[in-house]
């Protein structure tokens, strides 16, 4: 059986409109959920993050700009030589006190040879003065006697000019009457010249005794400022004398260059033949037993950051399965570019302001150190534990 249909346009029209407005609502449908779904996902986001950052990134300071450090010890001769012995390499462990290198000690032998040929010198010389002292005293003591008799000496040849000028006043008054000659007026008065010119002599003999005597003391206080006050042991010159031998031999023993600290060789410039001068860099000495880490922090960072926190660390040469345990010592006095050797310049115009980062000193365990050794300016990440 055949079913005729009459559609005509308007029903046609009707449908597609009908149509065309199921379709609408279910895009606007669709696009409501989208948005729905977009916005759950923010929030969802939104959460996680704030989650993260309250749980877990407040409570964790992390960095992989950091480094390790260490005090090197750098190995510089105390004096000069040739080298005549080089006994270590790069990459050498040493000890404490092992010989790294030997310095030509021909002539530091010869001037703590020397040294002591003029130790004794002087102790024998000093020995000279303090015998010598007891001859000047009696110099002294001699001189002393001789300025006695030169005085006595003058007493007397004042009374034989005194006399002598009494008898010719006499004689002279008894030529006005004829009763003394003429010849024997002369004898008088020549007896008197004479007595005259003795005590003149004698006044000489005197001053010069006194003089002689001042001199002989003279010398003696000059010896007795030379050995006063000590033994030949004490003795200035003998202590001056002790300790240039003393430094001899010091420099002798510094012909043996030995390693300052443990460490490992590293940068050796030292070769066989060469002639050091004191403070040339022969080598540096790493102790990669003491190693520490420099953890360079964003500013922003730190705010939380103490002295004592635990510190967990990795390294780029053991990879993230070798994990070390550290503490923070401190901080540094100055951010990076504050100690670069061209340092920022901040008052311009040009100004554009950049975090900082301040180095932040780390520890390591040292029973980790020896199991897992590091080298000086090995990259790290050091994520430091917060406490909330």
């Amino acid at each position: 059986m055949t079913v005729i249909t009459n559609i005509t346009e308007q029903d046609v029209q009707s449908l597609l409109r009908e149509q065309n407005v199921d379709n609408e609502a279910q895009r606007k449908t669709k696009r409501k959920r989208l948005f729905l779904a977009l916005g759950a996902g923010v929030a969802i986001t939104g959460a996680g993050y704030y989650g993260y950052d309250t749980f877990v990134a407040s409570r964790h300071a992390f960095t992989d700009n950091a480094y390790v450090g260490a005090d090197v010890a750098q190995v510089t001769p105390l004096v000069g030589g040739p080298v005549s012995q080089v006994l270590v390499q790069d990459a050498q462990q040493v000890h404490r006190g092992d010989v790294l290198v030997r310095l030509d000690d021909t002539d530091a032998r010869i001037a703590v040879a020397r040294a002591e040929a003029e130790l004794g010198a002087t102790i024998r010389r000093v020995r000279g003065l303090v015998a010598t002292d007891s001859g000047l005293g009696a110099q002294v003591a001699a001189r002393a006697a001789d300025e006695t008799r030169a005085a006595a000496q003058l007493v007397a040849a004042r009374s034989d000019a005194e006399k002598a000028r009494i008898d010719l006043a006499r004689r002279q008054a008894l030529a006005e009457s004829g009763a003394v000659s003429g010849e024997e007026l002369t004898s008088m008065r020549n007896a008197y010249n004479t007595a005259l010119a003795n005590l003149g002599a004698a006044q000489a003999a005197r001053a010069q005794a006194s003089a002689t005597r001042t001199a002989a003391i003279g010398t003696r206080n000059a010896n007795l400022a030379l050995i006063a006050d000590s033994s030949v042991d004490d003795n200035p010159e003998v202590r001056a004398a002790r300790a240039a031998l003393d430094q001899a031999r010091v420099d002798l023993t510094r012909m043996v260059i030995r390693a300052p600290i443990d460490g490992v060789v590293s940068r050796r410039q030292v070769q066989v033949g060469q002639r050091v001068q004191p403070g040339a860099p022969l080598m540096t000495v790493v102790p990669i037993q003491a190693a520490y880490v420099d953890a360079n922090f964003k500013e922003v960072q730190l705010a939380k950051v103490q002295p004592g926190q635990p510190v967990k660390l990795t390294s780029d040469l053991y990879g993230e399965d070798v994990v070390y345990h550290g503490r923070v010592i401190g901080f540094s006095g100055g951010t990076g570019a504050a100690f670069a050797v061209v340092p920022a310049q901040n008052a311009t115009g040009n100004w554009i302001k950049v975090v900082q980062r301040l180095p932040v000193r780390i520890r390591l365990d040292p029973r980790e150190l020896a199991q897992h050794p590091l080298r000086v300016g090995l990259s790290m990440t050091a994520d430091i534990g917060i406490a909330g």
